[in-house]
């Protein structure tokens, strides 16, 4: 019989998630307030919110709809993946607009709220959304808390030093948000999870009916994925050349990784490469999706991201685990990580091969934090490639730093983490009679297993 599960801090989630709210209350009935725009500006008010609201409505969901059931590839933990998504977006994007208020828009004791700090609230939380992929399904609920309330800071400071201090021209959020992400998560597993070596659980295996609603996730991602890229562009031509550039890479990238799959596999498809080859498109093209370049750079890019990620989850992903003892339940670093890099260093590419006498340089843009860039002289196109690639470096150290000691701090007692043999089940966070029962007679047969095989 497998051994009882120990028990849990059970109050802790409702405790710390009542104080956290109850707290924002009083925070926003004392500090936040409305804008109030002149008269003489509310019809360009009005004109960027009808610009702006539809691509938010769009971003909202791929995040909650679409992230949440490409998650869904764990059979037996599809309640706690769309629970959890759900709540970490809710808690880092309120988490997100206080940070932001009191280092960007406090004055005069007034924080002025509107839908474009909202807006990057939400991209805040995508980082923490992202993060978690890495160590979902061996982890509480009151650890992937911790992991948001650490990394929302980390990012805005990431974010912060990448795009205001150098400078780094990202509208899409490949480097501020994919790369930093990916690596914040990996180094979280790392911490974690690296002095031993972890098992392949038999529920982290997905069925045909978890890869269905897994992967009509990733089909709501990629139609709503222009909108996440473009929202932050200047509305007009670099909006319009955002969002071609990206339905370009993603339809590359979806075709390409339909090829690179059926090579692999002996003429069949893996369903884990078309749920994230599929979207590596959108993930390379961010940081280039506004400048100047040819739409074949844009297929190009495309093929290449679906190409890493593909041979990623076949070689890279077990070489980690088997050498690094490196877990990623979600493959974040096939999907994020590595056409993050991609993107980075075309970036780079790009902006070095840009006509120098060009009217529409690759530097009339907006870059993901909103700010703008300053405009470059025609013998600095060369400083602003460095500029990229040390915004990438900097994306890459910071994460992972941050990762390691959040993944540190996640080894406390009182955050104590599920048993192994009872992973990756909705039991433990869901009153389910059929399965709770299970758990209370000393698990399945499966979990019996796998108890006697440790």
């Amino acid at each position: 019989m497998a051994a009882q599960p120990p028990a849990r801090p059970r109050r802790l989630l409702p405790l710390s998630l009542g104080l956290f709210q109850a707290a924002l209350l009083l925070f926003f009935a004392l500090f936040v307030t409305y804008g109030d725009p002149r008269a003489e500006d509310a019809s360009l008010a009005a004109k960027q919110l009808y610009g702006t609201f539809p691509l938010f409505q769009d971003i909202q969901v791929m995040l909650v709809v679409g992230l949440g059931l490409l998650l869904t590839f764990l059979p037996r933990y599809g309640l706690s993946v769309l629970t959890h998504n759900f709540l970490l977006l809710n808690f880092c994007t309120q988490w997100a607009l206080v940070l932001q208020g009191l280092l960007q828009r406090f004055h005069h004791g007034q924080i002025q709220l509107e839908l474009r700090s909202l807006l990057l609230a939400e991209f805040a939380a995508v980082t923490v959304l992202i993060s978690v992929g890495a160590v979902l399904g061996r982890t509480s609920p009151c650890q992937l808390l911790v992991v948001a309330a650490c990394e929302v800071p980390a990012y805005l400071a990431s974010e912060w030093v990448i795009a205001a201090h150098l400078g780094v021209l990202d509208v899409g959020g490949t480097i501020t948000i994919h790369v930093f992400s990916c690596y914040f998560g990996l180094g979280v597993s790392k911490a974690l999870f690296g002095r031993g070596r972890q098992l392949l659980h038999p529920k982290e295996t997905p069925t045909p009916r978890s890869d269905l609603t897994s992967l009509l996730g990733t089909l709501i991602l990629w139609v709503f994925w222009p909108s996440f890229v473009a929202v932050l562009c200047q509305p007009g031509d670099a909006q319009h050349r955002a969002i071609l550039n990206t339905i370009l890479a993603m339809s590359a990238s979806a075709v390409t990784t339909v090829v690179a799959s059926s090579l692999l596999e002996d003429g069949r498809l893996r369903p884990g490469h078309l749920q994230n080859g599929s979207l590596a498109g959108g993930v390379v093209i961010g940081a280039v999706a506004d400048m100047t370049m040819p739409p074949v750079a844009a297929l190009a890019l495309g093929s290449l991201s679906a190409m890493v990620c593909v041979l990623g989850f076949r070689f890279l992903t077990p070489f980690l685990r088997r050498k690094l003892m490196l877990q990623d339940h979600c493959g974040i670093h096939n999907l994020h990580g590595l056409p993050g890099i991609l993107g980075g260093v075309a970036s780079a590419v790009v902006i070095l091969a840009a006509p120098k006498d060009t009217s529409r340089s690759p530097f009339s843009q907006v870059s993901s934090a909103g700010v703008n860039a300053s405009e470059a002289a025609v013998g600095q196109w060369g400083g602003q490639a460095l500029c990229q690639a040390a915004g990438l470096a900097v994306a890459i150290g910071g994460s992972l730093l941050t990762g390691l000691l959040t993944g540190a701090m996640l080894r406390l007692p009182c955050l104590a983490r599920p048993p192994e043999q009872h992973c990756f089940e909705d039991s433990l966070n869901f009153s389910i009679q059929g399965q709770a029962e299970s758990l209370e007679l000393g698990g399945t047969m499966e979990e019996g297993g796998l108890a006697l095989k440790e």
